[in-house]
């Protein structure tokens, strides 16, 4: 028989991720929907971050998944790095580097190479930015002289 007491840890003002001590059967765990709800992620996500091998999770004798306290930052942290463009492989080379605070000087040139490319990313963003300003201004001043060309 497993008894469980609860744990708590709040991540942000409005969200509150409860987990469960399983006495006698594994430590403290976040279960994979308060991961989800945490991260702002669902649940297939987690579990396809598991199958890439960018998540793991300790199963309770039922099965069910339990996760690190620190699962939340870490899905977040994935999703930030997916969403600068980094490819699965990137970021399972990155996430070794995270754990350990250590990495090859081979990861480390794919780390650099990747941070420039999300350099050059934002500067083409900024210009499009500066574009959209130009032809907002005009659309609101269309007596001001000022004709957007592209």
């Amino acid at each position: 028989m497993v008894l469980s007491m609860f744990t708590s840890t709040t991540l942000e003002p409005d969200i509150d991720v409860r987990g469960k001590q399983f006495v006698g059967g594994g430590g403290t765990g976040v279960r994979i929907g308060e991961v989800a709800a945490g991260a702002g992620v669902s649940v297939r996500v987690l579990r396809y971050y598991e199958e890439q091998g960018l998540l793991s999770a300790q199963r309770s004798p039922s099965g069910q998944r339990h996760y690190g306290e620190t699962a939340v930052d870490r899905v977040k942290l994935i999703q930030q790095l997916y969403a600068a463009g980094l490819s699965s492989k990137a970021v399972a080379q990155l996430l070794p580097c995270v754990d350990t605070k250590t990495s090859t000087p081979e990861v480390r040139g794919r780390l650099r190479h990747e941070r420039e490319r999300i350099d050059r990313q934002i500067q083409e963003l900024l210009a499009a930015r500066a574009e959209l300003d130009k032809v907002i201004h005009t659309a609101e001043n269309p007596g001001s002289g000022y004709t957007y060309v592209a």
